[in-house]
């Protein structure tokens, strides 16, 4: 008879409240995100930012969040990701509502950098958390309706701020005031409903404990770091400056710019889903990235040159099938399956630091671009050519045929 003393398991969540509570999550984050693009303009003309200062402040944002990201997967591999994935919210939600109380622009990108600080602790500790909680048999779907929150999050967040601020007339800052609020109850839900399961201690007789250049001896893994920098650089040229060009380009009403620029967010729910599960039915991810590169490229030059608004809308729906939101479900998978089991967190936050040091360049260098020759096309184009490098990189990848989700 056994004379064990040890304690009886943890009882951890189901894996679907695992995936909502996550999905709502990254609701918040994309919405508190992009609150700010609808407004740009209004807050450029009240503290005398041209286009490039404009990106600077999205850029300041993202550098705070991309330095965080790998010592938020330490942290959370060494000491338990759910804590840190909450006190994060609580920051970001209270810098979000901050923001709109700026008088000063010092304190404006202030506001900004501490709202991204919070928000860079969420990627690694929650896909190395979700990873370890949703079975392997639901994991693909699990993933699917986790990262289907950045497409409602960037829906809600352009619609609401564009509806706040201008139908209602309240002003730019009264969207960062009403977001404030329900992004800390998120957190504190994740903190109530989310049990987190002990990590398992590492074994020694495995050998020493890989190190973070363990991250980058992986040809894979390597690829998949250059595909999401590409990948997100376009992403984030689209809805940083997207609801800008609509209205400077196109003649699109301030009050519809937020609607037309979620159209990419939309479709993206249903094309993820399907890359998805087409990549699980054939065991592979590279023949899917071959097609979606190419097929963002082509939205891109279409949306340039669209004559009419309908090409403009079909444009923008076919960045959405393709774009970074379409393909995060390959490339999360390809960064599970390469990634050293023993410090999943910590190789996330590398892959969403190097992805979201693309988002840091991004808004600036277009701003950037866009006034210093007059016009948007050469920001265009920068964002093609990387997305014919991540191409490239694709046709790099050595896969089995049957790959592990």
């Amino acid at each position: 008879m056994s004379t064990s003393t040890e304690t009886p398991p943890r009882a951890t969540t189901r894996w679907w409240v695992v995936a909502l509570l996550f999905f709502l999550g990254w609701v918040f984050i994309y919405a508190d995100r992009t609150i700010l693009n609808p407004v740009m303009a209004d807050i450029g003309a009240e503290f005398g930012l041209d286009k490039a200062g404009l990106g600077l402040l999205n850029s300041v944002f993202f550098l705070v969040y991309a330095i965080v990201q790998v010592p938020s997967g330490m942290l959370g591999d060494k000491f338990g990701r759910l804590k840190f994935i909450v006190i994060g919210f609580f920051i970001f939600g209270i810098f979000t509502g901050l923001t709109g109380f700026a008088g000063a622009v010092g304190i404006l990108f202030l506001m900004r950098a501490f709202a991204g600080f919070g928000q860079g602790f969420y990627y690694g500790p929650q896909y190395s958390l979700s990873g370890q909680m949703i079975p392997e048999r639901f994991r693909t779907l699990g993933t699917a309706i986790i990262n289907s929150g950045q497409a409602f999050g960037i829906s809600i967040g352009l619609i609401a701020s564009s509806y706040i601020a201008f139908d209602l007339e309240a002003g730019w800052r009264a969207p960062f005031y009403v977001f404030a609020i329900p992004t800390v109850i998120a957190g504190i839900l994740m903190w109530i409903f989310i049990k987190e399961p002990p990590r398992k201690a590492f074994d020694a007789d495995a050998g020493p404990k890989p190190g973070l250049s363990s991250l980058f001896k992986s040809r894979n893994l390597v690829l998949t770091f250059i595909m999401v920098f590409c990948s997100i650089y376009g992403f984030f040229v689209m809805i940083t400056w997207l609801p800008t060009y609509l209205a400077e380009v196109r003649g699109v009403p301030a009050t519809e710019t937020g609607f037309v620029s979620s159209l990419t967010a939309w479709t993206s729910v249903p094309a993820a889903l399907l890359i998805a599960y087409f990549s699980d039915r054939i065991g592979r991810r590279k023949p899917l990235l071959m097609v979606v590169f190419p097929t963002a490229i082509a939205s891109i030059l279409l949306l340039m040159f669209a004559p009419s608004m309908p090409l403009v809308i079909t444009a923008l729906i076919l960045y959405g099938v393709s774009g970074k939101l379409a393909t995060d479900p390959l490339l999360v998978a390809l960064a599970g399956t390469n990634a050293p089991p023993q410090i999943t967190a910590t190789a996330f936050g590398m892959f969403n630091f190097i992805g979201m040091s693309s988002a840091i360049l991004a808004p600036y260098i277009t701003g950037f671009l866009v006034d210093a020759t007059g016009s948007w096309d050469t920001g265009f184009y920068f964002a093609i050519g990387l997305l014919a490098i991540a191409f490239i990189a694709a046709l790099a990848l050595k896969e089995p045929r049957k790959a592990v989700s």
